[in-house]
């Protein structure tokens, strides 16, 4: 990924049509906001959700990355979407367009031919969710089409299109999910974990999350604020793994002072790939290598 990537821990869906859950948006410590246009918002609502969305974003204060989720290009509501929400003046644009039902990197194509020429919109990253058979399939030409900036994983519509039973495990999905962050990896882009559906359930919400980072997500989407916390706890380095960081990077910098290829620590080869990881760890936690906290 990007050396300037933004942390995306937490990724949270806030309705069009919901004025108010925008304001609150404000105040979350979720690292980006999904301004949704699609499944959050009912058919007879969608004008409203581009009138909220467009109000929310002129009227700007989000801390967060800001993100628009439109409807797919084969829908009514595609061109009213992209329309509305590329009138904005530059400086009041999302940071991206979230585009759902990808499935080639044709439909990355379509919408950065949308894009180009628009005042300001070279600055919009374009996202792709990946939950069609064939979008898991061609996620490796869709990672690396031009403009694209991350992945979010729709692990319901997925499961609903290859009729599994994902589980508590998520075995049925576990292809799927390793095939999205390998592709993810492989074009240096952030890949995003599905929804938790059962918002009340903390410890299930803790224990899907810890699986999606040991895959290698970089975060996962969020319905609710409640979720926000939580995930960006286990998304986060711990104090152990932030020392250990510090202690790799040392020992190697030790090393090559000394000109060796390797260093050692706890009686582990420490090589240079160990060190990037380390700074990584470092980067995720928004410390330089020089911070003591």
């Amino acid at each position: 990924m990007n050396d300037d990537a933004r942390a995306v821990r937490s990724v949270l869906y806030i309705p069009g049509d919901k004025p108010r859950a925008m304001d609150k948006a404000r105040g979350l410590n979720a690292d980006a906001l999904i301004f949704d246009l699609e499944d959050a918002v009912a058919v007879d609502a969608k004008a409203d959700g581009r009138e909220g969305i467009v109000a929310a974003l002129s009227q700007g204060g989000f801390r967060a990355m800001r993100l628009v989720r439109v409807n797919a290009a084969d829908t009514e509501w595609a061109d009213a979407d992209l329309d509305a929400i590329l009138s904005l003046p530059a400086d009041a644009l999302p940071d991206a367009i979230l585009l759902p039902k990808v499935n080639g990197a044709d439909d990355i194509a379509a919408l950065a031919r949308r894009l180009d020429g628009i005042d300001g919109a070279g600055s919009v990253a374009i996202w792709a969710m990946i939950e069609t058979a064939r979008g898991v399939l061609n996620a490796a030409s869709i990672a690396d089409a031009p403009g694209m900036g991350g992945f979010v994983v729709g692990t319901n519509d997925l499961a609903a299109e290859l009729g599994c039973r994902p589980g508590q495990d998520r075995m049925a999905l576990m292809t799927a999910l390793q095939l999205c962050v390998l592709a993810a990896r492989a074009g240096g882009i952030p890949c995003i974990d599905g929804v938790y559906n059962a918002f009340k359930d903390e410890d299930g919400l803790r224990t899907e999350s810890a699986q999606g980072r040991d895959l290698g997500m970089d975060g996962k989407s969020l319905i609710h604020p409640a979720q926000v916390d939580p995930v960006n706890a286990v998304f986060s380095p711990s104090e152990d793994e932030i020392a250990l960081a510090r202690r790799h990077i040392a020992a190697w910098t030790e090393a090559e002072r000394d000109r060796k290829g390797i260093a050692v620590v706890d009686g582990r080869i420490v090589e240079n790939l160990h060190v990037a990881a380390a700074r990584g760890v470092l980067a995720r936690a928004g410390l330089s290598e020089g911070n003591a906290s």
